[in-house]
């Protein structure tokens, strides 16, 4: 058996206990999962079926691509795809049951033109309120004329994790005209995973957290609701001792002041490991914490243990983050938030499910 220099380490109780927490919170609402990004790096079709297993049934992702690799290997739920049709074929949503997203009026022309053809195809639409990705223009669509039933209506906050943001309301209060235009639609949802904490006027009829599930809290106060649910790790490669006046990794960013002692971990940024933690980023080991020293290379980061190395060996791992130290405090080290943190992990660091 390989031994991995590096491990993402999945809690997938915990995955759990945060889904069955948030559906909580909308107690009157459907509780989705948004799983897009191969579930925000954690590996799909493991949390796929870990969600499954506490009665999720709704399952949001960005691309027809990611919803077919699921639905081959997963045949039952519902899975929507954010992008809508992406200039594909419309039979295929049809024979895999997949629930295209509409963004635009052209989709929905089109989608309303060939239906006839496609008895199993369910639809959502997307309106625009605010944030101006994708989503059909909000003058637009008061003005459309609905002559078909569709399955769900969807839009997206933009401020969602700054509850005094006034935006929100801006936001909702157009989603509640958008709603009011004798639409015949069984589902209605806006709330992703902060519109949670916003209150029952931003539920509706289905909520669709995504980074609340792997833990992400970004200082709300969704933080003292949720579990950590991933630990990323490296492995000791090599301890050596450097002398004064050395410098350390690419460039000569860091010299050394004194004799140090010193442990290079194999992970860098070629697993995920941003370079905005070259010489200021910290890594953990039980109780002690050991700055990075020189920059962040492809393959390996350098630490100092000059302090507390004897319980610290070749062959054992450095955590980057933990369930102390999580993903929202190394992102504040990055000035990045944790979705960022957590999809750029790559595939060459084994996942590892609890």
């Amino acid at each position: 058996m390989t031994d991995h220099n590096s491990i993402l380490e999945v809690n997938l109780k915990n995955l759990q206990y945060n889904y069955k927490k948030l559906s909580g919170l909308a107690n009157r609402s459907i509780c989705a999962a948004t799983i897009k990004s191969d579930a925000y790096g954690l590996g799909v079709l493991d949390v796929f079926d870990a969600l499954y297993k506490v009665s999720c049934r709704h399952f949001f992702v960005a691309t027809t691509q990611e919803a077919l690799e699921i639905r081959k290997k997963r045949s039952t739920a519902n899975i929507y795809v954010l992008n809508g049709l992406e200039s594909n074929n419309i039979s295929i949503f049809n024979k895999h049951k997949i629930i295209p997203i509409l963004n635009d009026i052209k989709e929905y022309n089109f989608v309303l033109k060939n239906i006839a053809k496609f008895k199993k195809l369910k639809f959502g639409l997307h309106v625009d309120t605010g944030i101006n990705r994708l989503g059909i223009n909000f003058k637009d669509f008061l003005e459309l004329k609905f002559k078909k039933n569709f399955h769900i209506l969807i839009s997206h906050l933009a401020s969602s994790d700054e509850s005094k943001n006034y935006y929100n309301t801006v936001q909702n209060t157009k989603f509640r005209k958008a709603i009011d235009q004798q639409l015949n639609v069984k589902i209605k949802s806006l709330s992703n995973s902060f519109a949670l904490i916003l209150g029952k006027d931003y539920h509706y009829d289905l909520v669709r957290p995504g980074i609340s599930l792997y833990g992400g809290h970004q200082n709300t106060k969704m933080k003292k609701i949720i579990k950590p649910v991933a630990s990323l790790k490296g492995k000791i490669l090599q301890i050596k001792e450097i002398g004064k006046n050395e410098y350390i990794g690419y460039n000569q960013t860091y010299k050394t002041t004194k004799k140090l002692k010193v442990a290079v971990v194999g992970i860098g940024y070629g697993d995920g490991i941003s370079r905005l933690l070259s010489n200021v980023g910290e890594v953990h080991a039980k109780k002690y914490k050991y700055k990075i020293l020189g920059r962040v290379s492809m393959d390996t980061i350098t630490i100092d243990i000059t302090r507390n190395s004897n319980h610290l060996k070749v062959g054992h791992y450095i955590e980057i983050f933990n369930h102390t130290f999580g993903i929202d405090s190394l992102a504040k080290q990055c000035n990045t938030i944790p979705h960022e943190i957590l999809t750029s992990i790559t595939k060459r660091v084994k996942r590892v499910y609890k």
